[in-house]
């Protein structure tokens, strides 16, 4: 068990411990004191990176009898993952002030949420599974629902009830898997499906976890939750809806279309159709909204949708293509969220409230410019490379996916104009009776801003370093 601990848990355990202290802080400590939730919050994620260097990565090592694992590919998540998470908690400093009481509350939360994505990456058996991304989950509910008011105990209501559906029908395919297989054991069930054939059964139990898995991301017809989230979730915590959850789910379904569900051949096409009608409609409800908040959920889903399609096309190529997307897209949507978090989550964020901000917040309204820019997918920003090696990586996987294919780059073609709806206006001249804001924005926030925009440019403009790292990282899964 020591050696498990480690070197596996480690960094699992030091987060934990955290999120203790944070909890007893909370209960001990004055109101007055809940300033120091933040820094405690921030010591504890930079704890836990420290305590990645004592995971074993090579060879793959299997801990507590086999239902945990660790390698170069969840060591890669995980540093991901905590990344995010540090951004997002420097971010968080407007909320806590409105929340002082429950300030150490939503931190120990936070780490809580954190500590889930982490695990669910790690996991080897759909028990351990299950239990991770419940963790995931409940924290999830918690952090949508803390801003005050009642949009966001809507949207964590709305958010609870899909993810509690979705996940019944996750167990329903779990439960039909184990029944084929007698195990839940990840390794396991790889090997017998390696060694035998297997019914219709084993594709529909397939099918039905990935959809439970899938929903969770937003792809349609699972989708609707998405806008009503976005509406009601103060922009720090959308930071953290888009990132952290999307890297723990993408991260464990990869693994499982590689390894125990990789023989369903059914299952691919199924994954490609619903990402493609989700690109579809994501793509096409966007282009008629004008609330900034919708028109990124909206291109959260078809983000999604582009990295499921290339997952589901399992090869090392399309694997190494998706980790790169997901950490081109990350540092995209973080940054897109800490504009929206100095401009203020009071006050409407219709795409027409930013017209002329560039007249006087020069250098906000660049950074942020650049984070949409990488999602349109314009050269130079890291979003143009990770869409062209995705899309490189669809097109290798054979002719039949060839329709699929250029269907999805039209549809990122057509997604530019909503795009551009949103930055077009920063660049406008006003009316000389149109006053413009000045911004202003504390350091934590100028701080994430600026540094998610400069790793997209440093992405775009040299992103050989982190291709050969992916790949590496695919081909050893």
């Amino acid at each position: 068990m020591l050696n498990d601990i480690f070197n596996i848990l480690l960094p699992h355990i030091a987060l934990g411990g955290f999120i203790i202290i944070l909890f007893l802080m909370g209960m001990i400590l004055p109101i007055r004191m809940f300033k120091y939730s933040r820094p405690t919050a921030i010591i504890g994620i930079y704890v836990t990176i420290a305590l990645l260097s004592t995971v074993q990565m090579e060879p793959q090592y299997f801990g507590f009898k086999n239902s945990v694992m660790s390698d170069t590919y969840t060591l890669l998540f995980d540093f991901i993952i905590l990344i995010c998470g540090f951004l997002v908690a420097i971010l968080n400093r407007t909320l806590i002030y409105s929340i002082k009481r429950n300030a150490y509350t939503f931190y120990a939360i936070l780490l809580a949420a954190i500590l889930g994505a982490m695990n669910v990456v790690s996991a080897n058996d759909f028990l351990t599974l299950f239990v991770s991304m419940e963790l995931l989950g409940f924290s999830t509910y918690y952090l949508i629902a803390s801003a005050k008011g009642y949009p966001s105990k809507e949207a964590s209501f709305k958010y609870l009830i899909t993810s509690a559906v979705s996940t019944g029908v996750f167990l329903f395919g779990v439960s039909y898997l184990y029944g084929i297989t007698g195990s839940i054991n990840f390794s396991a069930i790889y090997e017998k499906v390696a060694n035998e054939e297997f019914s219709l059964m084993y594709s529909v139990s397939s099918i039905l976890i990935v959809l439970g898995l899938i929903s969770k991301l937003a792809i349609f017809p699972f989708a609707n939750w998405i806008i009503d989230v976005y509406k009601g979730c103060e922009t720090s915590v959308l930071a953290f809806l888009s990132t952290i959850p999307k890297l723990a789910l993408f991260g464990i379904i990869a693994r499982l279309l590689v390894f125990p569900l990789g023989s369903s051949f059914e299952l691919t096409f199924v994954i490609a159709l619903f990402s493609l009608i989700t690109a579809f409609w994501a793509n096409t409800y966007a282009i008629k909204e004008n609330n900034v908040k919708v028109i990124l959920g909206c291109s959260a889903s078809a983000n999604a949708s582009y990295v499921l399609l290339a997952a589901s096309l399992v090869s090392v190529y399309n694997l190494s293509t998706v980790l790169f997307y997901l950490i081109c897209y990350v540092f995209m949507n973080i940054g897109v969220f800490a504009f929206l978090n100095i401009y203020g989550d009071k006050k409407p964020m219709h795409t027409e409230d930013f017209k002329g901000f560039f007249a006087k917040n020069h250098g906000l309204t660049f950074s942020y410019a650049i984070s949409i820019l990488a999602l349109a997918g314009i050269p130079v920003t890291s979003g143009f490379i990770a869409k062209i090696y995705l899309f490189s990586g669809i097109a290798k996987s054979g002719l039949i996916f060839v329709p699929f294919l250029i269907t999805l780059m039209l549809l990122t073609v057509a997604a530019l104009f909503y795009y551009l709806k949103i930055l077009v206006p920063l660049f406008e001249e006003c009316d000389k009776n149109t006053e413009i804001p000045t911004l202003k924005a504390l350091f934590s926030q100028k701080f994430v801003l600026v540094t998610s925009a400069a790793i997209i440019l440093v992405i775009g403009i040299c992103p050989e370093k982190l291709i050969e790292l992916c790949q590496f990282i695919a081909y050893n899964i």
